[in-house]
């Protein structure tokens, strides 16, 4: 629940880079083997992952959310599998936001429940199961690209526009999660979030393969998810103090900026991380004393709930800033499903 190093998203990654390189050797060996020759078991339902190349945050989550919606507009019903990473339960498990924390179940999860059906669980094929005898028609899986034992039928890979594939080695000396020729042949397209150049390099590969690069833009609302705003006036020439913790806390600040906010005070915690009581309290009491907005994502809001000291309070005086994935194309959602419901078909012929 750390921030990523800084080394790994410049340049060729400097000394660091260098030093852990022969710990990438062994790592990348093991994680491009078990993607090789890893079982995958197929259950009865399309499966649709949504991952990403590298460590850390690249919209995985609003995109699980885009595909979601677009499925119940086709008259499905989609379900969300997720490990449930940062929360407690390591048991499959059906997530009532009503109930569950995000200590519980992991804030992701919290949010993708809101939406559709989900089930945590660290044995994928578990939770897969879970979700069929829930009654869904198709999987959704938040991450699990590179490790899942499960039978993937489309694998979109979401890469962010800015930060691409970083110095493009692999775990410890950079983000990647396993050697990118093995990821490439394994993916089946790629959605490239933003329109900055950092991802360039990478959408040559993938064009060069002849597999689909689509496009997608972050579009943010604000939402107080106890008393919601109408509109998107509610930021604008406000001077805030932004907190979250996530992967990639620039990202957030961007959109603030984007959106006409005056960014007077930052707090950038590491990913997944709950804030401790004199966390909180120097959030509120920086608010109070400079008369600031306090301003956070849904995903740190949600690990608000239920928290000890003033996490009441804290949430209470927060805006949060909702953040949906736009495809370019909108017919492009549509597509992938019905791609993974073919192939899906297919493999059932075979079988």
């Amino acid at each position: 629940m750390v921030t990523s190093p800084s080394f790994w998203w410049h340049g060729k990654g400097g000394w660091q880079s260098l030093a852990l390189a022969p710990l990438s050797l062994v790592y990348g060996h093991i994680s491009g083997a078990r993607m090789a020759r890893g079982v995958r078991h197929r259950v009865q339902l399309p499966v649709i992952c949504i991952g990403n190349f590298v460590l850390g945050g690249a919209g995985k989550t609003p995109t699980a959310l885009a595909l979601a919606r677009a499925a119940q507009a086709m008259g499905l019903k989609p379900g969300f599998l997720s490990r449930g990473y940062g929360g407690r339960l390591k048991r499959t498990t059906l997530v009532d936001p009503a109930r569950h924390l995000a200590a519980d179940v992991g804030d992701e999860p919290l949010l993708l429940a809101r939406e559709a059906v989900t089930v945590i669980s660290p044995r994928r094929v578990e939770g897969a199961e879970a979700l069929r005898a829930a009654g869904v028609d198709l999987i959704i899986m938040d991450d699990g690209f590179q490790s899942a034992r499960l039978a993937i039928d489309f694998a979109l890979l979401v890469v962010d526009s800015r930060r691409g594939l970083g110095n493009g080695k692999v775990f410890p000396a950079g983000p990647l999660r396993a050697p990118l020729p093995r990821q490439l042949a394994a993916m089946d397209a790629v959605l490239q979030v933003g329109t900055a150049d950092g991802a360039e390099p990478l959408v040559r590969k993938v064009a060069r393969l002849g597999k689909p690069v689509l496009l997608g833009k972050v579009q943010p609302r604000p939402v107080d998810l106890e008393h919601p705003h109408d509109n998107g006036e509610e930021l604008k020439a406000k001077q805030v103090l932004a907190y979250c913790g996530i992967a990639d806390p620039e990202k957030f600040h961007r959109t603030l900026r984007d959106m006409g906010a005056n960014l007077a005070e930052i707090r950038a915690f590491g990913d997944h991380q709950p804030l401790t009581p004199r966390q909180m309290d120097d959030l509120l009491d920086t608010a109070r004393r400079h008369k600031l907005q306090l301003v956070t994502t849904a995903k740190d809001f949600v690990r608000l709930k239920g928290g000890a000291g003033r996490a009441g309070e804290l949430a209470e005086r927060s805006i949060v800033v909702e953040i949906d994935i736009v495809f370019d194309d909108p017919s492009a959602p549509k597509r992938i499903i019905e791609k993974a419901q073919a192939r899906f078909r297919d493999a059932g012929k075979i079988l």
